[in-house]
């Protein structure tokens, strides 16, 4: 420590670290990588070498997102604090070996182990599992070739006692399921492919010799997320039969969550059936067509719920107060609530009702007065447009709700009615949406800072009072009702898109302001706001936010030029903890100034960006991995050449993938034809959390997996 003359006594005898209690220190520890703790910082003193190989840090080991993490540190890691793990969390590690799961046999006193995204023969997991006898606890993946006759009698007695199991399905099978004759918890996702890289169809029948039973007598929690395909539709029907013969008594959460049409057959109709009869639920998720025109809700008993989803549903407000809420009922105990895509649910009934009608702030004031306690809700892919009644605005009515952490909403729901009546159109709404105005290039557009921009009336909005209600809200996303991203699942890229909604034509810089009133604010997204002009208030972001570390913009301004570049350069030179960063916008140009701009966030892990027309520089990017050392995730969709997008690909992986294992490279042509086999190849945990775009609030139960 280097003691400058002229400072106090105080200043320069400075903090040993060393001499702050062992309670402190360990608190401190808590946040170091495991990996780091046992293979480094051990090693520096006596003092850190015992404290290192405490309890509390060694019973759980999180390698999921430890992207530094290999093979011979997983090896080492086993090798000195095996004995000692309770609880390992590998999830997501695809660029370790296979062989590196042999190592966890060292592990003896396993309970809890999530293998989700790492490759598993079936051979190596039964050899595994053969000497976990205390695990109860699993989570893995099922691929093609996977064989349950290889199992062995020993592994298949540790998974007998397994009592909560999560599998993510890429081929029809059972997987481990029918061997799991004490299960409490089960999770499946469902991720099977209606076509072979060959191109032929699958089928939904499982493979010889699977046809044993599934256990489900002592299930509480059944939970299954479907990807597109009729494939995935017909398995899960399989995992349902049996449900459908007898349900279990104790179980409180259903969660079936389908996108797209997923009919209700004659079994799942006795299974519901059966549900309404004997069991009282406490989380609720089903398809749309086996909730919309049935009286199903009516029937159903509820306990304590803590999470409802009626995504999508056409779900009338008036059944949602009388069926769910049971006319106003208290519902402290819920804390999630999803009602994406459900446009119907904030008006008295849907029969005769337009979309784009007025809500009914009754009913929205009877859910925020029952369900006071909720933590997330998610309104979005939706229009819900305020009527011109002093006091009932949405914003206004949600501004009660002061225990949320996350808050999904549609553009046109954050408008004042006031200004959009009063207001004529402005001239940069009456510009078609396919092209820009012509910005001046070197001259700052936007105002500076907060000060300037609360001149420009944004204080007195319902939206800025929301914002500054809401002041622990830790997740945010604003997104335009007709919003659709360039990039679906499993389909071409998307070449249009729809126009935004007439109300939300007066959202734009102003607002983007006020959130930056959410001190906590960790995740944002924002998309389709039609009249963001210079992106000024993303500049505000990047200053009051600090703890922002996922940041998603799609479709800003006028389509034809990327109109808040300047500002968006300005607020990423904040971001010093921002991680992940989807850019989703036609014409982008990932330029020199981008890339030097974007080298600011020194946390940086993943980047993503999607723009149809858009250009990018082989240089720059190269240049931006060679600083940015944590960057391990690269993604960019854009308007290049194949042989562009190649030459880049290849130079990248060349050039970092030796000091960065886990590094995921994906550099292609967004228009072209072999754009989803391309997809299919990308780790599920990126292609999952940044890479394809969607609503994240609400999505699942909290805490539904550890």
């Amino acid at each position: 420590q280097e003691i400058v003359s002229g400072e106090s006594e105080e200043e320069s005898n400075g903090v040993n670290l060393m001499e702050f209690s062992d309670e402190i220190l360990l608190h401190i520890l808590s946040y170091v990588p495991c990996t780091d703790l046992v293979l480094n910082v051990r090693r520096t003193c006596r003092k850190l070498a015992t404290l290192c190989l405490d309890k509390s840090l060694t019973h759980t080991v999180l390698l999921q997102k430890d992207y530094k993490v290999n093979k011979d540190k997983v090896k080492q890691l086993m090798r000195d604090i095996g004995k000692e793990i309770y609880q390992l969390n590998m999830a997501g590690c695809y660029w370790l070996p296979s062989s590196t799961i042999d190592h966890v046999t060292r592990c003896k006193n396993l309970v809890k182990l999530n293998l989700s995204g790492c490759h598993v023969t079936s051979l190596r997991l039964s050899k595994m599992l053969s000497t976990l006898q205390h695990l109860r606890s699993l989570a893995i993946d099922v691929n093609p070739g996977f064989d349950a006759s290889q199992l062995s009698s020993e592994c298949k007695a540790t998974l007998s006692r397994v009592s909560e199991l999560k599998q993510t399905l890429y081929t029809p099978s059972y997987g481990v399921v029918p061997c799991c004759t004490s299960l409490e918890k089960l999770l499946l996702y469902f991720e099977i492919l209606d076509r072979s890289r060959e191109g032929f169809m699958l089928s939904g029948q499982l493979m010889v010799g699977e046809s044993n039973v599934p256990h489900y007598q002592n299930l509480r929690v059944f939970y299954a997320r479907l990807a597109p395909g009729y494939v995935n539709q017909e398995v899960v029907r399989l995992y349902l039969a049996v449900l459908s013969d007898r349900t279990p008594e104790n179980l409180h959460a259903f969660l079936i969550s389908a996108p797209g049409s997923f009919a209700e057959t004659g079994a799942t109709k006795n299974l519901l059936d059966s549900m309404a009869r004997n069991v009282r639920l406490d989380a609720l998720q089903l398809p749309k067509a086996w909730i919309n025109g049935s009286g199903l809700l009516q029937h159903l008993k509820f306990n304590n719920p803590f999470y409802f989803s009626f995504s999508r549903c056409t779900l009338s407000g008036g059944h949602l107060i009388q069926r769910v809420i049971n006319g106003g009922k208290d519902l402290k105990s819920l804390t999630s609530l999803n009602l994406s895509g459900c446009i119907h649910c904030l008006a008295p009934e849907s029969l005769f009702r337009k979309a784009e009608d007025d809500i009914d702030s009754s009913i929205l004031e009877s859910l925020v007065v029952s369900c006071c306690n909720l933590r997330h809700l998610n309104l979005s892919a939706a229009h819900h447009h305020s009527s011109e009644s002093i006091g009932n605005h949405l914003c206004q009515l949600l501004s009660r709700l002061k225990h949320l952490l996350s808050l999904a909403l549609p553009v046109c729901s954050i408008t004042d009615v006031a200004a959009n009546v009063e207001k004529p159109p402005t001239a940069s709404n009456l510009v078609p949406q396919t092209f820009g105005r012509k910005v001046r290039i070197g001259i700052q557009t936007y105002p500076r800072n907060l000060a300037d921009q609360a001149n420009q009336k944004i204080e007195s909005s319902v939206f800025w009072a929301l914002m500054g209600n809401l002041r622990f809200l830790e997740t945010l996303e604003i997104i335009g009702s007709s919003f659709s991203s360039a990039m679906p699942r499993n389909e071409p890229a998307i070449r249009n898109s729809l126009p935004p909604c007439v109300r939300a034509q007066s959202v734009g810089d102003s607002e983007v302001a006020a959130i930056s009133q959410l001190t906590y604010l960790q995740s944002l997204t924002l998309a389709q706001l039609p009249n963001i002009l210079t992106g000024s208030g993303l500049v505000n972001i990047g200053l009051q936010c600090q703890h922002l570390r996922t940041l998603s913009l799609a479709n800003l301004g006028m389509m034809g030029k990327v109109v808040y570049m300047s500002a968006l350069m300005d607020m990423l030179k904040h971001c010093k903890c921002l991680r992940d960063l989807r850019l989703e916008q036609p014409y982008f140009c990932a330029g020199a100034q981008f890339f030097q701009a974007l080298s600011h966030c020194s946390s940086l892990q993943r980047l993503c960006i999607v723009s149809r027309s858009g250009t990018l520089q082989s240089d720059a990017v190269m240049s931006f991995m060679a600083n940015c050392l944590e960057v391990i995730m690269c993604h960019m969709f854009m308007g290049e050449s194949l042989t562009v997008c190649k030459n880049l690909q290849q130079s990248l992986v060349r050039s970092f993938q030796a000091d960065r294992p886990a590094l995921n490279v994906v550099i292609f042509p967004l228009l072209h034809e072999d754009l989803t086999e391309v997809i299919r190849d990308v780790p599920m945990r990126h292609l999952d959390e940044i890479t394809l775009f969607k609503s994240r609030v609400a999505e699942e139960p909290p805490n539904l997996w550890w």
